[in-house]
């Protein structure tokens, strides 16, 4: 049935996932992440990535191209665990891409995304707590091609997208397709965070699981129907999908 096709994608993004089961196994992806032989992206999964993945065949086809897919969220960890899956950490990229950063001190790095203002701010931020070069700098609003001649120009070691699903995973899937040797990231709203735009939530809220509804309280026009429709129509297919697993 057309209506239930999105079965098979969320099957092929789960068997994908690189479940990371502790801290030692997160330094030795980053040590991985930081010599990168070819062309290399990273993306992350949490449960709006999944409601694309069901209802959005370009984004399904970018995401499932990537070489590395983490799970980020208190969503994505809900549905493993009825697949009596285990989650492994929460691989949030607010928190583990300027773990990335770190790794990557003294080398090429690119940032595109997000407005001018914020992405100044992002790079003055991360050169000086990370102590990156950062080589290119450009906003998130320009065509797929314009940022592989980017690539082309800078040869950056590291890229890292901040454009926001769909458009950063198709740009990352076309970057890598250009066989740019370095490392992609899709990463969301971090150059947002970097740049000052927008603020984590508190500790004990990111413990609880809870940082998306201080996003929502902080943004509710521009996240409303992401996680007030999203969330409840990803509880929904989580129920949908375990109840056909078990069939």
């Amino acid at each position: 049935m057309r209506a239930l096709a999105w079965l098979h994608k969320w099957q092929t993004i789960i068997r994908t996932l690189r479940v990371v089961d502790d801290d030692q196994d997160e330094h030795g992806l980053i040590d991985a992440l930081c010599r990168p032989e070819r062309s290399t992206v990273l993306g992350f999964v949490n449960a709006h990535a999944m409601n694309l993945v069901a209802t959005n065949a370009d984004y399904y086809a970018s995401l499932s191209a990537a070489d590395v897919l983490l799970r980020d969220g208190s969503g994505m960890a809900i549905l493993l665990r009825r697949l009596g899956l285990a989650p492994g950490l929460n691989m949030n990229g607010t928190d583990f891409i300027p773990k990335i950063l770190a790794a990557y001190k003294g080398r090429r790095v690119a940032f595109w995304g997000t407005e001018q203002t914020y992405l100044i701010r992002a790079v003055q931020r991360s050169e000086a707590l990370y102590a990156v070069n950062v080589v290119s700098a450009h906003h998130g609003f320009s065509e797929v091609e314009a940022y592989v001649q980017l690539a082309r120009e800078f040869q950056p070691e590291l890229i890292v997208l901040g454009m926001g699903m769909p458009k950063q995973e198709a740009v990352a899937a076309r970057l890598a397709a250009s066989g740019v040797p370095c490392l992609i990231v899709c990463g969301g709203a971090i150059l947002d965070f970097l740049g000052g735009k927008v603020s984590r939530a508190p500790q004990w809220m990111r413990r609880l699981g809870c940082e998306w509804v201080f996003r929502l309280i902080s943004e509710p026009r521009r996240l409303f129907t992401r996680y007030v429709v999203g969330n409840p129509m990803f509880l929904l297919r989580t129920l949908v999908f375990r109840e056909r697993a078990a069939s």
